[in-house]
């Protein structure tokens, strides 16, 4: 019988390592067969390649909502410990820059625009897969399905993403006194801890030994359904306005697509499980 780590002797890990093994052949063979040029073209397909999924999904999301959370079902697997999940699937847009930046013989890497762009992705996902999970309390299991198409994106984004700036974005020094790379590093930094401040509003919604849902309150969840998104939406733009690229560019709109999704679907949720729900509170953008 299935239940909450594994199923037949397929666990997480499991999936986790051969992700990393497939990851670590992907490399070893683009080295041999790719010159950088080749291997900067891919990178764009890459990007191209998600913001062609970014559209697919937005289409998806209009009849079904991601799967997990309180709108998890058993049709998309058996449900994987929400701590678990968490960590493993973001683990690789951890792991994978941190070996691509220590690895780099590029001299990209010596370069501050790059370093900082590195740093703020690296950030996000220290956050994200080593801190956030084990904050959590309580929260229903991630279907399988929804597990492990996170962690092939946590794969895919991580690659893409640190690979450019560790080995082909062509940044001058001087390009963070830019405007856009200062507008978006300060856009990342109020995303980011708009992000950090909803979730801690979440986590501590329910008091120890209480169980349902509870409406938000305090922060931007005064304005907004989704103000953890928001954060999260806010960062990335930042990341992309300051990074200028493709890659950059399809994360952000990738991730605005989905997060969007979600924060419409948690406000009209919220509005018809509580009869007292704040009629002047919007889904994602105050006001609007």
């Amino acid at each position: 019988t299935c239940h909450s780590l594994n199923v037949s002797g397929f666990s997480p890990f499991s999936l986790s390592f051969c992700a990393f093994v497939a990851f670590a052949a992907m490399t070893s063979f683009l080295r041999v067969i790719s010159s950088e040029e080749e291997e900067l073209y891919l990178l764009d397909c890459m990007a191209y390649l998600m913001l062609f999924m970014a559209v697919c999904t937005l289409v998806s999301l209009r009849f079904e909502n991601v799967p997990y959370g309180r709108y998890a079902s058993s049709k998309y697997g058996f449900p994987v410990n929400v701590k678990l999940a968490w960590c493993v699937q973001e683990l690789p847009s951890l792991l994978i820059p941190l070996y691509l930046t220590v690895s780099a013989t590029s001299v990209k890497t010596s370069v501050l625009p790059n370093q900082l762009l590195i740093a703020m992705f690296v950030c996000h996902y220290i956050q994200r897969a080593i801190i956030y999970p084990f904050l959590i309390r309580g929260g229903k299991g991630t279907p399988f399905v929804s597990f492990a198409l996170a962690l092939l994106f946590c794969l895919y984004n991580g690659y893409m993403q640190v690979r450019y700036l560790s080995h082909y974005a062509d940044y001058r020094p001087h390009w963070v006194t830019h405007p856009l790379f200062i507008l978006g590093s300060v856009l990342w930094l109020v995303g980011w801890l708009l992000n950090l401040h909803s979730d801690h509003i979440l986590r501590n919604l329910r008091k120890p030994g209480e169980t349902g849902y509870k409406i938000p309150r305090g922060g931007m969840f005064e304005y907004i359904s989704g103000a953890n998104f928001l954060g999260e939406i806010t960062e990335w733009v930042g990341f992309a306005l300051a990074g200028c690229s493709v890659q950059s560019a399809a994360f952000a709109v990738f991730t605005t697509v989905v997060l969007t999704s979600r924060a419409v679907a948690h406000h009209k949720w919220y509005l018809s499980k509580f009869e007292d729900y704040p009629k002047n509170r919007k889904a994602l953008i105050p006001f609007l």
